[in-house]
């Protein structure tokens, strides 16, 4: 499983992936059925890449900001489904699209700053 883990290309791909299918799926309304199905599985993809390079991440000994991160992408990926699902049923959902950005930055300044994340200055 080292191709998990060897570098963080794959995940980055997955999660990438998945915040452009959630856009197109949010914006198609209740027509999306199979985008959701799809989304779906780049959830479980997104959250086996990233389960991989947690427990691999425990040789920076940074065990708890990883565990912070880890948590902030799967509260990304709930937010996700609560905005398609929410929509889809016609009730608000402008506190989970807030709650949405908010975890997503969270997420995205931890997976960078980290020792794991890509050096951009270098």
């Amino acid at each position: 499983m080292s191709f998990l883990t060897s570098q963080t290309h794959l995940h980055i791909t997955t999660w990438v992936v998945g915040i452009v299918i959630f856009l197109i799926a949010a914006l198609m309304g209740k027509q999306s059925k199979g985008l959701h199905m799809t989304l779906r599985l780049f959830y479980v993809l997104i959250i086996i890449t990233g389960g991989a390079l947690f427990i691999e991440a425990m040789d920076y000994g940074k065990g708890m900001l990883y565990g912070f991160k880890f948590l902030g992408g799967i509260l990304v990926i709930g937010m996700m489904e609560m905005v398609l699902v929410r929509q889809k049923k016609n009730k608000p959902t402008a506190m989970f699209w807030i709650l949405f950005a908010v975890f997503l930055l969270i997420t995205l300044f931890l997976g960078f700053k980290l020792p794991m994340g890509q050096d951009f200055l270098a």
